[in-house]
């Protein structure tokens, strides 16, 4: 059967073709994807081409289907999988494999295989790592938002703390500590806002940094610090490009110590720099943004990692049961993903809106893969209503929900947008 698919052919050249899928093999799966939200990891790829660890040398001749934060319907099922998954059930992708030490991954490696189509194939791998897993949700761009929230959620497992006196590392935040968040207002930081206020144990101080009002006021307003403080947390916003000494006045915010936790969601490094500098006694920076050159370095204090005990940890994706969880919560209604996107678009626009991902800053842009529609700002909705009666529909619909992108604004383009 046929599939269009948005290709990777070599750095920064990204095209939209409709060509022939094969049979598929009794140990792969066919699926019917709808939606995919692009990850500024698949921006990487693009730009590194095959110099990317994930992709392919030879994508000139055999290109490569972008895009890994993906959900949809199981189309066909192989013989050797018939026992385990059924045609028509909605699933949600964990693309981070380790299959017998390889980097191959979906939306990085393979011909057949990657979340910017209409239609793909799974290879055997996804299955027998068990991480093409059922979703039980309603709306499909929650299971795809799964898997940008099971980084986070990852990110959060991999940090820790020590006892002193002992070896034992003690994983995951500490519990009622203090945490910041730096150039934490962009979409990833946004859901781990989320996830951080959800926890037990939530910090008892989470200060959240930006260097752009407009996102930081999106945020306090997804966020509201009153209603924070209700449930035992002090949650700050502050634009650090207002002020002349950040580390000093982030210490002042922190009771004039440091603190527990930092995570960094820029690589930058003066903001690395800044986020060592406001470690406490056994605190622990996570390098959450992965960086494009591979020479990135910032400087780093050794004398308090070795007197103060401070610690950096680093990690990219996250597991089956970081995925498991985030679509957990997300089903229980713990954290709320839809924060994370301010624009909505079908398949035709998603190469250029990858291909331009950095130069417009902006929260997750999520993509219809069945559907033609340009790359929209939630925003922009009233706007165009003007033009198109159905933009009005989906800003009402939006509204019900703080301005966020929700199910019932999904199942209305579904069904009014035209095909791809």
């Amino acid at each position: 059967m046929k599939t269009k698919a948005v290709r990777l052919y070599g750095k920064m050249d990204l095209r939209l073709e409709e060509f022939e899928l094969p049979e598929i093999q009794d140990d792969e799966i066919l699926v019917k994807i709808i939606t995919d939200s692009i990850c500024m990891s698949t921006y990487k790829a693009a730009k590194l081409g095959s110099d990317h660890k994930r992709v392919p040398k030879n994508i000139a001749q055999e290109p490569i289907i972008v895009g890994h934060e993906t959900a949809g319907i199981i189309e066909k099922v192989g013989a050797k999988w018939a026992h385990r998954y059924k045609v028509g059930a909605k699933f949600a992708l964990q693309p981070a494999l380790n299959y017998k030490g390889s980097m191959a991954s979906p939306g990085y490696s393979y011909r057949y295989c990657g979340g910017a189509a209409t239609y793909a194939i799974m290879p055997h791998e996804v299955m027998e790592l068990d991480c093409l897993l059922e979703y039980k949700g309603d709306a499909f761009f929650m299971a795809s938002l799964a898997e940008p929230m099971s980084c986070i959620i990852g990110a959060f497992h991999a940090s820790y703390h020590t006892t002193m006196g002992s070896y034992e590392h003690k994983m995951g935040t500490l519990p009622g500590g203090t945490m910041a968040i730096l150039a934490g207002a962009g979409p990833m930081g946004l859901g781990a806002i989320s996830y951080a206020l959800q926890l037990e144990h939530r910090p008892r101080r989470l200060v959240v940094t930006d260097i752009d009002d407009g996102r930081l006021a999106r945020a306090a307003s997804l966020f509201p610090p009153a209603e924070q403080k209700k449930r035992g947390v002090d949650l700050v916003f502050i634009n650090t490009a207002t002020i002349s000494d950040p580390v000093a006045r982030l210490i002042e915010l922190n009771e004039g110590t440091g603190y527990d936790d930092v995570f960094v969601f820029a690589p930058v490094a003066p903001v690395v720099e800044q986020g060592d500098a406001i470690l406490g006694k056994d605190g622990c920076l996570n390098f959450f943004a992965g960086p494009v050159d591979s020479q990135f370095s910032a400087k780093v204090n050794f004398y308090n990692i070795h007197y103060g005990a401070t610690h950096i940890v680093g990690t990219t994706g996250g597991n089956t049961d970081d995925m498991r969880e985030a679509l957990s919560l997300s089903e229980q209604g713990r954290i709320n993903p839809a924060v994370m996107v301010t624009h909505v678009g079908g398949l035709d626009s998603a190469a250029e809106a990858t291909l331009h991902l950095p130069d417009k800053p902006a929260g997750k842009k999520l993509v219809y893969t069945g559907i033609s529609m340009p790359m929209t700002a939630i925003t922009d909705f009233k706007q165009l209503e003007e033009t198109d009666a159905r933009y009005a529909r989906l800003a009402v619909l939006c509204d019900k929900y703080q301005g966020l992108w929700n199910a019932e604004a999904e199942q209305y383009l579904l069904e009014h947008w035209p095909a791809i």
